[in-house]
């Protein structure tokens, strides 16, 4: 298909051509002092027929990692060349990163607000504005998550795994774990299904931290997932091929005491049913409960603050059939992005 015959893409007020490049922000409802809100919007569109992939970050406003992914992504060489089109939003949830805050100023989820209303919650009209004016435009799209505060997800990919062409989307991405995850009432990912676009949510780092090593593995990732759905040339594999694992369960193992948490095991570390994961203490020292792993599997969340009170979830274990090389190819995964950018964009 040539240039011409390509359809214009117009998301809100802007209209953008085949091979064009355009910066522009959605208009959101001002601040009360009258400020004006708007969600920042790069659209990338190559000169070829190709899918719409849409990169989104920040749905919850204090999960940073995913906005240096994207500011990454957008300058890489490799994209320039694409076929199809890039839309990559940096930022879903303005007031949340204003606030660094995982929610909206009325306490809404955004990620549990969806497909939203043009005339609901703050919550609703953002969540409807995205959806249409981004998501229903897309044929693939990836959310880019992080844990929560205080704690730390090892890089994985949670999607419906038992669609074949999003496994494939989710095994190209090249992290050693990947989660079969349900699909959420009122998230992003469920209200993307409804509209056709199969999506990928990367979970990686800590709230309010950037990461490197996750936003390196991010930004690799998505490159990747571009080549295998055909927005970019495939090219011959450098390093060891990172082999992943699926998990169809996981589980969190709370504390049974409030206390002082001593922690023996770490992120990606492989662990056998009956292990002692942590140790609970008064102020003085004394032990008073130890964290034993319910089942053989793999850490891929843990709690990093060493304060517990009873029921708290301190880790989250993804449970394998062949946990034990999980650890090696997150080594496999580190040494694969190297120690410059160049690895990332090439």
């Amino acid at each position: 298909m040539s240039k011409s015959s390509i359809p214009d893409l117009i998301i809100g007020e802007h209209t953008i051509n085949a091979g064009e490049q355009k910066r522009f922000q959605l208009e959101m409802p001002p601040l009360y002092t009258d400020t004006s809100m708007g969600i920042p919007v790069y659209v990338q569109r190559g000169k070829r027929e190709g899918p719409t992939l849409f990169v989104s970050a920040a749905i919850h406003g204090d999960e940073l990692n995913g906005i240096e992914i994207v500011s990454r992504l957008i300058k890489s060489p490799s994209i320039k060349n694409l076929r199809g089109t890039l839309i990559a939003i940096p930022m879903v949830n303005i007031y949340g990163v204003l606030n660094q805050s995982r929610y909206l100023p009325d306490r809404r989820d955004l990620n549990r607000c969806f497909p939203g209303s043009k005339k609901g919650s703050l919550a609703g009209r953002i969540a409807r504005l995205f959806l249409d004016e981004v998501v229903s435009k897309s044929d693939y799209g990836i959310d880019l998550h992080t844990g929560a505060i205080h704690r730390s997800n090892l890089p994985q990919i949670r999607a419906n795994l038992n669609d074949e062409l999003t496994a494939e989307m989710a095994k190209a991405f090249g992290v050693p774990v990947l989660l079969n995850a349900d699909i959420r009432d009122g998230s992003l990912r469920q209200a993307a299904a409804d509209e056709g676009a199969r999506v990928l949510l990367y979970e990686a780092g800590q709230a309010l931290r950037y990461d490197e090593f996750s936003i390196r593995a991010g930004v690799k990732g998505i490159v990747s997932v571009m080549r295998q759905i055909g927005m970019l040339n495939k090219t011959k594999h450098k390093g060891r091929k990172v082999e992943p694992f699926i998990a169809r369960q996981s589980g969190w193992v709370r504390a049974n005491e409030s206390g002082f948490v001593l922690h023996k095991a770490q992120l990606g570390d492989h662990v056998e049913k009956g292990d002692v994961l942590a140790t609970i203490s008064n102020p003085f020292g004394e032990p008073l409960d130890d964290l034993i792993s319910p089942a053989t599997g793999v850490i891929i969340g843990k709690q990093n603050i060493p304060l517990a009170q009873e029921g708290e979830a301190i880790y989250h274990i993804a449970y394998f059939k062949q946990p034990d090389t999980v650890a090696e190819h997150v080594e496999m995964l580190q040494d694969n992005l190297g120690s410059s950018d160049s690895m990332l964009v090439g």
